[in-house]
């Protein structure tokens, strides 16, 4: 036991996780950081992504193989040729899809801040108060003036860049200098920001692609294959920022292949002692002890953990007397919007393949002049212009090249990400008659959107057009995939916090009601989803939960 003894232990090391080794450690604690998966090492392993497409098998496409074994993970946008080894198996993670869900996994060190999206907003007490003022789910136990000095004391190290627009549905962040729009991009911008009077504005989007030099990462290099892992460290990363930042203190201790298994409760003690992990490799089973833990083994896998984590205390899994453990699952719904083409700027280009895109911010139920009568909640956009290439050439040999080289028309898109509600009944549960390869429980997952996003849909797709037909463009298409929950990536809110231990698993420290030398910060903290990418918040939410654990270790209170 004294070999294994730490004064804080971290399950996973993807945003949350990386987040919390590095506030800890910082802070002087010995610090183990468990991951499930194999090790990557930032560059060393990042693979193919600085081949050309051409020197690659099956020039980055996917291969029968990957949809066979991977069906989910293959739909993923971020999943091609070179990061598919950022993706799991799908055949040896299983999981039961009671309504089609599509869990997108990366089981490694640095999880998926190797290939997420890297959109970066904060939320404000618009979203902070929504549950409170339409009575749906639990109001949170803090508001935005509770997260505004740990937004301002994240966002210098992630790096973010982005412009300045004094929006109060959507915060400023501290920011890098804004990538640029292009010329159709500013030309839409113009006509929806002047064209409509519920004050809706059309920004570039803020991402974690740093458009200077952050320490020794960066800048971004306008490669776009950040999902493949970048080896100029051009983006915010667990495996580039927090864990070389955590391993620099000399406090951490990194442990891949270990799947955690379960929290060790003291009944006594009345606090959780350690957790027991099974070794992947070596399948034994080993017990590690600290004085608090940090769970951030993203949204589902932390459920899994603490369903899984029962004991005379916690019959039905660790911190659960509320019983909602595993409830009120969100995701974003997206996959709705419009596109259309543009004549004019043919003697316009744009630099690079800049990785990120316009944003357009929530513009409904802001206030009473925008209430919509169909749904709660709101909606904003992400999407960009650009110019293909020509789809009909003429003549052979060097006169076909050199037509199909110049450029074809501009066109622009505009996609949509809404909020969920936070429903009780959209859940996931153990199911100990299904094990996975390693003979653990596997979840049954029972979520679907209802009646409030459909009708949200509707008014996502009619107001893409909309803002298109406005701003000139043709032949406008819209578009509503409907893809099921999951796919979007921002699975959050089955621990919530709240202010009552009967309704809820965390307190507004992120601690567990029953259980306070336990703190849980990724997506399953979220009491309610709003419309805007979630990393950020959980990146705030975490430096501000270690930072209270580490008060109150001190003052002997844990």
């Amino acid at each position: 036991m004294a070999d294994n003894q730490y004064d804080a232990i971290v399950i996973g090391s993807g945003i949350s996780g990386g987040w919390a080794a590095k506030e800890l450690c910082e802070k002087g604690l010995k610090t183990l950081v468990l991951e499930r998966g194999r090790n990557v090492v930032h560059i060393k392993d990042y693979g193919d992504t600085t081949k050309d497409i051409w020197e690659l098998p099956h020039r980055n496409s996917n291969a029968n193989s990957d949809h066979s074994n991977s069906p989910i993970q293959s739909k993923c946008y971020a999943y091609d040729e070179v990061s598919s080894h950022f993706f799991v198996n799908d055949k040896e993670n299983p999981y039961n899809q009671i309504k089609p869900f599509d869990w997108i996994r990366g089981y490694h060190v640095g999880g998926r801040s190797l290939m997420w999206g890297r959109q970066c907003y904060r939320w404000s007490d618009l979203d902070f108060t929504a549950n409170a003022k339409d009575g749906h789910a639990v109001d949170w136990p803090i508001r935005y003036k509770d997260l505004q000095p740990w937004y301002d004391h994240v966002e210098p190290f992630v790096g973010i860049s982005g412009s300045m627009e004094g929006l109060p549905q959507l915060p400023d962040s501290k920011f890098l200098p804004a990538m640029e729009m292009n010329c159709l991009e500013k030309y839409v911008s113009e006509k929806v920001n002047k064209g409509f009077p519920d004050g809706r504005r059309m920004i570039i989007g803020r991402s974690a692609n740093h458009t200077h030099k952050v320490g020794d990462r960066g800048p971004c290099q306008y490669r776009n294959k950040c999902h493949q892992g970048c080896p100029f460290g051009g983006y915010f990363s667990s495996n580039s920022a927090t864990l070389p930042a955590a391993e620099k203190t000399g406090n951490l201790t990194l442990r891949p292949f270990s799947i955690v298994l379960e929290l060790i409760y003291d009944k006594d003690l009345k606090k959780a002692k350690g957790v027991r992990v099974l070794d992947s490799q070596t399948m034994n089973t080993i017990e590690y002890f600290a004085k608090i833990i940090f769970v951030n083994a993203s949204t589902l896998g932390t459920t899994a953990i603490l369903l899984n984590s029962v004991s005379d205390a916690f019959p039905n899994g660790f911190g659960n007397n509320s019983g909602q453990v595993g409830h009120n699952l969100m995701d974003h719904h997206y996959g709705v919007g419009a596109s259309g083409s543009f004549d004019g700027f043919e003697d316009q280009y744009y630099y690079g393949r800049r990785p990120n895109g316009i944003y357009i911010p929530r513009f409904r139920n802001l206030n009473e002049q925008t209430k919509q009568k169909d749904y709660v909640r709101g909606f904003g956009y992400q999407g960009g212009a650009s110019r293909g290439r020509k789809q009909w050439a003429e003549g052979i040999g060097v006169t076909l090249k050199e037509e199909l080289e110049e450029p074809g028309n501009w066109g622009m898109g505009i996609g949509s990400w809404g909020e969920c509600l936070p429903y009780f009944e959209n859940k996931a549960t153990l199911n100990k008659d299904k094990k996975d390869k390693w003979g653990l429980p596997t979840l049954d997952i029972d979520c679907e959107f209802k009646d409030n996003e459909k009708a949200m849909r509707k008014d996502m797709m009619n107001s893409a057009a909309e803002m298109l037909e406005k701003a000139g463009l043709k032949n406008i298409e819209t578009y509503d995939s409907a893809p099921a929950p999951g796919f979007c990536i921002h699975e959050m809110g089955t621990a919530r916090m709240g202010k009552d231990p009967k309704t809820s698993v965390l307190n507004e420290w992120n601690q567990v009601h029953d259980s306070k030398n336990v703190f849980i910060t990724d997506g399953s903290c979220m009491a309610s989803s709003a419309c805007q990418n979630p990393s950020l918040t959980y990146m705030a939410l975490t430096a501000r939960a270690a930072d209270y654990a580490v008060s109150e270790l001190k003052k002997r209170n844990l």
